[in-house]
């Protein structure tokens, strides 16, 4: 059955608390133009370069005010209601990027951890080690959801086909690729690399994005979207500032995609063989 799906695009501080209320007025906002599952971008609770000041604040799962604050919209609204991430303190002093999907009940229907750390310098001047202070997750999962089979990433996850196909072939129908890409790889690949996704599965996604200039001085891409199974962007977001964007989303669609083209059956196992190239006085054996 189709259902509405939101992407909440928001510009996370390095308050926590100023975060999760911006989120829940957010989530309001959407829930009330009929949204029934919601999502919102990485990194929800916290921007902080300064790991030394994010390591003071950050709590575990169990005290956690976004995963408090996301349950309580998930129940207040009876949604389905995503975290697309938020920073996690784990026992061993590292950090979960860590995704949760709350049911209309508020209970915690799947946590998944980013699998791809965004380890890069780029020629801007940017470096980010994200694996210095974040444990990477090992598990991708599909979800059986009332309305849908779902599927999840986060952010530079995006770049890796593999994970995706991965999970088109497993069944998932709509795939969440919650995000806080930099304005620099935003300008040359978000949209892409989405509409990539979407079209080589035949799937639908659903990207929620961190959006300008934060307080720790970053600056993010923004354009949140959803996109359909043909590749079509059904809805997007601005540059800057909070937003919360709509899209009906209908399974069947994945159906009819697969029909047209069956890549996800016609796909075959092959070998790959590195060969040598022309040689001096011949073609080499």
């Amino acid at each position: 059955m189709s259902f509405k799906a939101a992407a909440v695009q928001m510009c996370s501080g390095v308050n926590p608390v100023k975060n999760a209320a911006a989120m829940a007025r957010l989530v309001r906002e959407a829930a009330a133009q009929g949204a029934t599952y919601v999502q919102t971008p990485e990194m929800t609770g916290m921007l902080q370069r300064d790991r030394a000041a994010a390591r003071a604040v950050l709590a575990d799962e169990t005290h956690d005010i976004i995963v408090k604050t996301g349950s309580e919209l998930a129940a207040e609204f009876g949604i389905h209601m995503h975290v697309g991430s938020t920073a996690i303190a784990l026992a061993d002093g590292k950090i979960a990027n860590r995704g949760f999907l709350f049911g209309p009940d508020g209970r915690i229907l799947n946590r998944y951890d980013k699998i791809h750390m965004f380890d890069v310098d780029l020629d801007n001047g940017e470096s980010w080690r994200e694996s210095a202070a974040y444990t990477a997750g090992s598990e991708a999962r599909v979800l059986s959801l009332p309305f849908a089979e779902m599927g999840f990433a986060i952010c530079y996850d995006v770049r890796f086909p593999a994970l995706f196909r991965a999970q088109a072939i497993a069944g998932a129908e709509v795939m969440t690729v919650p995000a806080a890409f930099t304005k620099q790889t935003g300008e040359a690949h978000w949209e892409i690399l989405l509409r990539a996704r979407a079209i080589e599965n035949g799937v639908f996604v659903v990207a929620a994005a961190q959006a300008g200039r934060h307080e720790d001085g970053r600056e993010t891409f923004g354009h949140s979207m959803i996109i359909d199974p043909w590749g079509t962007v059904l809805a997007s977001a601005g540059a800057t500032g909070e937003a919360v964007i709509v899209a009906e989303i209908d399974p069947g669609a994945v159906k009819a995609a697969h029909d047209k083209i069956p890549n996800l059956r016609n796909g075959r196992e092959f070998s790959v063989e590195k060969i040598a190239g022309a040689v001096a006085g011949g073609v080499a054996a």
